[in-house]
């Protein structure tokens, strides 16, 4: 009897917290509608109603708030996949911004994340590749070596 007692507690604990995760599917249906907003938003400024600006902007604020709590929310659920980690590389860390150029070392094919839609990231054009510097992202171009895009602390 009382080890039934302590699963029905344990249950009871753990219920709220995987019920209140968001699916990417729901997150997506977020962020459309936060582009619903501020189209909304454009379409009464060209109308030129104040009323319905203002509402649009509150709309638009109140939109983008809820889809970064919502996100927040989604990476903690799913710490396995934005894990920090020990991370561990032949060089230290350096702050890259878009346009520099980078030694090959630093994009070789073992830091190249294979699967970037786990993480949510866009896909990659040609001769580009996320890569994975310390807890940033990276996409670099494997040809030139160009960083095009850096999204810093990805994984925390």
């Amino acid at each position: 009897m009382r080890k039934w007692i302590i699963l029905g507690l344990i249950a009871a604990t753990a219920a709220p917290g995987v019920a209140s995760a968001q699916s990417a599917a729901e997150l997506r249906r977020d962020r459309h509608e936060v582009r619903q907003d501020q189209r909304d938003l454009r379409n009464a400024q060209r109308h030129g109603d104040r009323r319905d600006v203002r509402e649009a902007r509150r709309d638009v604020r109140d939109s983008r708030r809820e889809y970064r709590e919502d996100w927040r929310d989604y990476r903690r659920s799913h710490r396995d996949v934005y894990r920090a980690g020990n991370w561990r590389a032949p060089f230290r860390y350096s702050r890259w911004d878009a346009g520099a150029q980078l030694r090959p070392a630093y994009y070789s094919s073992r830091y190249y994340i294979s699967d970037p839609y786990r993480y949510r990231l866009p896909r990659p054009g040609a001769n580009m590749r996320w890569v994975r510097h310390y807890n940033d992202v990276l996409l670099v171009n494997i040809r030139t070596g160009r960083v095009a895009q850096v999204h810093r602390g990805f994984f925390w």
